[in-house]
């Protein structure tokens, strides 16, 4: 028998409920789109009765935009985490790369139609933008690469967008020249990573080695 409290266990319930819904939802978008997740077809993913959906979620909106804000907070962790890798820029492609990413394509699309999501999907997208031009700015400096020929934040724009262009038509089946734009992408970043720690750059003395992005968030609004 369990010594929790009554309460502290009703509230566990309703919590891991809830959890069950925002990731049968969005199992569900990456599965088959965004159009076949309905009340139902979500209650039955999570293994529960349909009245439930609506009990805690008052509208599709409601939990749309309660994936949104669960999966975003997820991914910008991940971010950060990848940001602090040695090789941050190959860490922050293989992000963009991941499966997960799918979802963030299905809540573009959605938010097309629905305008709870067009805001939600513009917040994060500006936050996650904002931590991958403070990455690449960092880097870039660091090889000592001029920024008006490679501005970061179309550098970071580039690498985003052909990361979700390849899971797109991977979706569809359209694999031609992915391997080669996967080899580009990759000589790219071997380009223009994060040098070593100590190892000398082109105009920058042995001295000066770059700051890191270990002990604070690095963003394109904390590098001048």
């Amino acid at each position: 028998m369990s010594s929790s409290p009554p309460d502290e266990r009703s509230k566990v319930g309703r919590e891991g409920t809830r959890a069950a819904l925002i990731d049968a939802t969005a199992q569900i978008m990456v599965d088959e789109g965004y159009a076949a997740a309905t009340s139902r077809r979500v209650a039955a993913k999570a293994g529960v009765k349909s009245a439930l959906v609506h009990y805690y979620f008052p509208s599709m909106d409601d939990l749309f935009v309660a994936v949104l804000r669960d999966k975003a907070e997820t991914n910008l962790q991940h971010q950060r985490q990848a940001i602090a890798e040695a090789k941050p820029l190959h860490a922050l492609w293989e992000l963009s790369s991941a499966h997960d990413a799918q979802l963030f394509t299905e809540f573009l699309a959605m938010a097309n139609h629905r305008k709870a999501i067009r805001s939600e999907i513009s917040s994060y997208a500006m936050r996650f933008r904002d931590l991958e031009e403070g990455a690449m700015t960092l880097a870039l400096k660091a090889r000592g690469i001029d920024l008006e020929s490679f501005p970061p934040v179309v550098m970071s724009m580039i690498m985003g967008s052909l990361a979700g262009m390849l899971l797109h038509e991977e979706g569809l089946g359209i694999t031609r020249g992915h391997d080669e734009a996967r080899a580009f992408v990759e000589q790219c970043l071997d380009r223009f990573e994060m040098p070593a720690w100590g190892q000398p750059q082109p105009g920058v003395g042995r001295s000066s080695a770059p700051a890191g992005p270990q002990g604070s968030e690095v963003t394109s609004n904390t590098i001048a």
